[in-house]
């Protein structure tokens, strides 16, 4: 009865990876596009405050999104190595740049007969400058440095310990960034408190929430590795 339940299991497993397999090229191209993604929303997402459960301090609505980058970004580094990861890096600067020109110039152009929310939109969008040029070098810095250290505690610890080298690169990779971030972004639009509150809740709450989704890193590493038709070459 086992045996037969480990075949069935093995030919699903085989049928789903047949399906989904793809060439290095096309995973690198959707990786490129969720890193993107992910930085854009939450840029837009970090123009909102709230209580952080009701403690007074008070939390940005990009932390809730953006740990995901991270995580991104060692699955990159584990597959594609250190070069490819700074290619995707630049990118998502890049797209990111391009949607804040748009939503500046948008900003800028007169609002059209009947339409009331020109001072919504600029309460909004009219925040973002400092939130995006904080996100932007914060994330450059921070992913860079991510997946620097990433490669060298995979070279340390001989490929071995998906877990040593994607928390250990989180713990450098994040602080940079949050420091980074908070400071550009929110440095004397916030009381001190509020600023401590901020560094301290977004920076431990991304460790938390990187090693929480530590399995979701690992089998999204094991499934990209089993979808491309060759495997990723050794750092």
């Amino acid at each position: 009865m086992v045996k037969k339940e480990e075949t069935l299991k093995e030919k699903i497993t085989l049928g789903l990876e047949s399906k989904l397999k793809i060439s290095k090229t096309q995973l690198f191209a959707i990786l490129t596009a969720l890193t993107s993604t992910v930085l854009i929303v939450s840029n837009l997402s970090s123009t909102k405050m709230f209580d952080f459960f009701g403690t007074g301090l008070v939390w940005d609505g990009g932390a809730i999104l953006f740990p995901l980058s991270y995580i991104l970004g060692d699955i990159t580094t584990e597959i594609y190595g250190f070069k490819c990861a700074k290619k995707i890096i630049w990118t998502a600067f890049a797209m990111n740049l391009i949607a804040v020109l748009a939503l500046f110039v948008v900003q800028l152009l007169p609002p059209g007969p009947g339409w009331e929310n020109q001072l919504a939109y600029e309460t909004i969008i009219g925040f973002m400058p400092r939130i995006v040029a904080g996100s932007l070098i914060a994330f450059v810095c921070g992913q860079i440095l991510n997946s620097y250290v990433f490669v060298k505690i995979k070279k340390i610890t001989k490929g071995k310990h998906l877990w040593q080298r994607a928390i250990g690169s989180s713990l450098i990779g994040d602080l940079v960034d949050t420091m980074i971030f908070t400071t550009i972004a929110f440095m004397g639009t916030i009381s001190t408190m509020q600023f401590a509150g901020l560094l301290l809740i977004a920076y431990i709450s991304k460790i938390v929430g990187e090693t929480v989704l530590l399995p979701v890193t690992y089998g999204a590493v094991n499934l990209c590795k089993k979808v491309v038709k060759n495997e990723a070459k050794s750092i």
